[in-house]
């Protein structure tokens, strides 16, 4: 089987395949304190608590990574605990099959060409990629599988919270959706602001840039993943397909393309 592992900067989602099947799956906090055994007695814990897959030898594993400390001790946890299984980091070098059409190819994040890649494999070009994470990205490929660009907002979570934070007569609330549109007291009012503010932006940002994308912006497929997704779903009509496993789907397909023989 295949672990893969996708470390964002709030969280970390984990994916064991058998094959093109996720057989199982976790999503921890991503927490930069965490040493590499920390982080392995966490891994075998999760792993050896599911009757389904317990038994089963981790053949390789795929790793991306938005948090550069993280990702070194994930380095470590892979030679320590996992020496002899083959490991892919995806990483400047790592052949992805994305042609990153950036002023500075660089700076695009690991997760991002992942997602591009996987998109792109199940769905075709041109499509965009909105992924509701710490940040909401939105990201560009078009028909020929090239990864041009995209953009970054602040996520629903930094939202809320920054609203929490400075609005002198608000509060943190539960992220849920409101009886009405018009709210009719505080915590209504800003969870429609936060629920159906972020859909209106999902739907502006997507069809100003399936314009630039396409000759027919209808041939934009639009595809949602992230830890917040389930949550705009219902609201942004310009999402056409929910996949929440896709950055984890794009790990598989690298791991794939640098498998060591």
């Amino acid at each position: 089987m295949l672990l893969t592992i996708d470390v964002g900067n709030t969280q970390t989602t984990l994916g064991l395949f058998d094959g093109e099947d996720v057989v199982e799956h976790w999503r921890i906090s991503t927490d930069p304190r965490r040493t590499a055994d920390e982080l392995a007695v966490l891994l075998q814990g999760l792993m050896g608590s599911h009757t389904a897959v317990n038994e089963a030898a981790v053949e390789g594993l795929a790793i991306c990574s938005s948090v550069p400390s993280v990702l070194h001790e994930f380095r470590e946890v892979t030679r320590r605990y996992y020496g002899d299984v083959p490991a892919v980091i995806v990483e400047p070098g790592v052949k992805t099959g994305v042609h990153v059409l950036m002023d500075n190819p660089k700076e695009v994040g690991a997760d991002r060409i992942v997602n591009a890649l996987a998109a792109n494999h199940l769905y075709g070009g041109p499509c965009i990629v909105v992924d509701f994470g710490t940040a909401t990205t939105f990201d560009a490929i078009n028909a020929r599988g090239d990864y041009v660009g995209g953009a970054i907002s602040p996520g629903i979570e930094i939202s809320v919270e920054a609203l929490g934070a400075r609005g002198a007569q608000l509060r943190k609330i539960e992220l849920a959706r409101p009886r009405n549109v018009i709210g009719k007291n505080t915590v209504e009012g800003m969870q429609s602001g936060i629920l159906y503010g972020f859909a209106g932006q999902v739907d502006g940002l997507v069809d100003r840039m399936a314009r630039e994308l396409a000759k027919d912006p209808d041939d934009v497929q639009v595809i949602a993943t992230g830890g917040l997704a389930p949550l705009v779903l219902g609201e942004a009509g310009s999402i056409d397909v929910h996949e929440p496993w896709l950055t984890l789907i794009g790990l598989r397909l690298v791991y794939e393309r640098n498998r060591p023989s």
